[in-house]
């Protein structure tokens, strides 16, 4: 139910603590199936893909050589994602952008596995097995679809898949052909997100559950980025005529109005107002967006 006394912008700034008691045993569960793998792919969000990024894995997979999946490119601003991918190739790491539930990019996957991989198949057929399969660990935090991915390698129904963080909870392994098997591992996020901004950005694309933040806060500072970045995008999708010296909070108003989100008395809806326009940008409805750039990082 809407809180019909509540006039004022919601706060700026949350401070994120968002561990259960799950993440802290998939840490070790990495540490432990390491290895027993030979390089891991992480799958992040191609809308935030630092922000989806989780800062303990360069320390919990060690030296293990790394692919970059940016997920959910067709949701994402085009431009960015090029730019996204020759940042991580000017730090050496191997990168394609991909969206897993068509498939699109991921024809090239095999391809860069092996290429990546190159001196590991040369010590395999030198201790005389050519045809080791190559195992990869799969790793991304919630809600970056590692099990879409997983579906789309091995075939449909294979792996648990959810919009929603915390689906999967066990290591399972699977074969996908042209010798490579992938190891899925549950998504995992750190302790504290020390950057509030970088927890508003997870729970902008679902991988912090809506339980856990005010849905209001969270649309309040998505208008605030989008009206900023994508103002065009924005206007057009809500048939909004202008706004300019709006603050967020109004402009959440005025998005309810325009929808008919209204409760007794004409008064705006904005809890379901906040709520639709949550789903709607995690639903890609507003066009292809991405919420952060490799310059906000140089």
């Amino acid at each position: 139910m809407a809180n019909k006394n509540k006039k004022e912008e919601p706060s700026k700034k949350i401070v994120y603590n968002w561990f259960p008691g799950h993440m802290a045993k998939t840490r070790r569960q990495i540490k432990e199936s390491l290895p027993m793998v030979d390089a891991v792919t992480e799958l992040l969000d191609a809308r935030v893909p630092m922000s989806s990024r989780n800062p303990e894995l360069d320390e919990l997979t060690g030296s293990k050589p790394r692919i970059v999946l940016l997920n959910k490119c067709d949701m994402a601003d085009e431009k960015a994602t090029a730019q996204w991918l020759d940042w991580f190739a000017q730090k050496g790491t191997a990168a394609m952008a991909v969206d897993c539930r068509s498939g699109k990019g991921l024809q090239g996957y095999h391809a860069l596995v092996r290429r990546v991989l190159a001196e590991r198949i040369r010590l395999n057929e030198e201790k005389g097995m050519p045809g080791k399969p190559l195992r990869i660990m799969v790793v991304g935090i919630p809600n970056t679809g590692k099990s879409s991915f997983i579906n789309r390698c091995a075939g449909f129904g294979k792996a648990q898949v959810a919009d929603r963080p915390g689906v999967t909870r066990s290591n399972k392994w699977f074969v996908i052909g042209n010798g490579i098997e992938l190891l899925d591992t549950p998504g995992v996020l750190w302790p504290k997100f020390e950057d509030p901004d970088v927890g508003d950005r997870l729970s902008f694309i679902g991988s912090i559950k809506d339980e856990v933040v005010d849905c209001e806060t969270m649309a309040v500072r998505l208008l605030e980025v989008l009206a900023r970045d994508y103002r065009q995008q924005l206007m057009t999708r809500y048939k909004l005529d202008g706004i300019d010296g709006l603050a967020p909070y109004e402009l959440l108003e005025r998005i309810g109005r325009r929808r008919g989100m209204l409760i007794s008395g004409g008064e705006i809806d904005t809890e379901r107002t906040a709520v639709m326009l949550l789903d709607e940008y995690r639903a890609g409805k507003l066009g292809r967006i991405t919420l952060e750039r490799p310059c906000d990082y140089a």
